[in-house]
C-alpha cells in the first residue's frame, strides 16, 4: 500500500467516525452517555464492545455511540493505563505500588490459568481492578462532558443555521 492510499484510508475512516458520532439522530445527552459508557467499558480489561452494547441497552442510551466509544478505547488504552491504575488502586488500599506492579509483572510473565483460583492472586488483582474502575470512570466522565459540549454546540449551530433547500 502506498502513502497516498494509506492517507486516503485514514481520511475516510476519520470522516466515517465524524458521521457516526456527530450525525447520530438522538439527543446529545443520550449520545454522550453512550459514548462515555463505551469508553468506560473499553478501558476496563476484560470488557469491551459486547458489554458496552448490553449496558447501553440496559441504561437506554445510544448503542452506536457506546459501541464506537468501546472500539476506540478497547485494549490499547487499558494497556497504556496499567501503571496509573496500579498506583491509584494501591494508594486507595494502602499498598506500595511498586510491589503491586512488580508482582503483577511476574504474574503476567509466568501466567497459568489455575493461578486465578489462588487467594494471593485475587488479593493482587483487587488494587489493580479498583484502580481501573476509578480511572475508567474518571476518563468516561471527561469524555461524556466533552462529547456533550461538542454535540450540544453542533446541534445549536445546526438549528441556528439550517441549510436552505436547493443549496449545498
Amino acid at each position: 500500500m502506498n502513502k497516498k492510499t494509506f492517507y486516503n484510508k485514514i481520511a475516510r475512516s476519520l470522516k466515517s467516525l465524524y458521521i457516526k458520532m456527530f450525525r447520530i439522530n438522538d439527543t446529545p445527552q443520550r449520545v454522550s452517555l453512550g459514548f462515555g459508557l463505551g469508553v468506560f467499558t473499553g478501558i476496563l480489561p476484560g470488557t469491551g464492545p459486547l458489554i458496552a452494547l448490553i449496558l447501553a441497552a440496559f441504561f437506554r442510551v445510544n448503542k452506536a455511540a457506546a459501541l464506537l466509544g468501546s472500539i476506540l478505547t478497547n485494549t490499547w488504552i487499558s494497556l497504556a493505563t496499567i501503571v496509573l491504575s496500579i498506583k491509584i488502586g494501591a494508594g486507595i488500599m494502602g499498598l506500595e505500588w511498586h510491589n503491586v506492579y512488580n508482582t503483577w509483572q511476574q504474574l503476567l510473565k509466568d501466567f497459568h490459568w489455575n493461578q486465578l483460583l489462588n487467594a494471593s492472586i485475587i488479593k493482587l488483582m483487587l488494587p489493580v481492578l479498583t484502580g481501573y474502575l476509578i480511572l475508567s470512570f474518571c476518563i468516561a466522565l471527561l469524555v461524556y462532558c466533552g462529547a456533550l459540549f461538542i454535540l450540544s454546540f453542533l446541534k445549536r449551530n445546526r438549528v441556528k443555521n439550517p441549510k436552505k433547500p436547493g443549496h449545498s
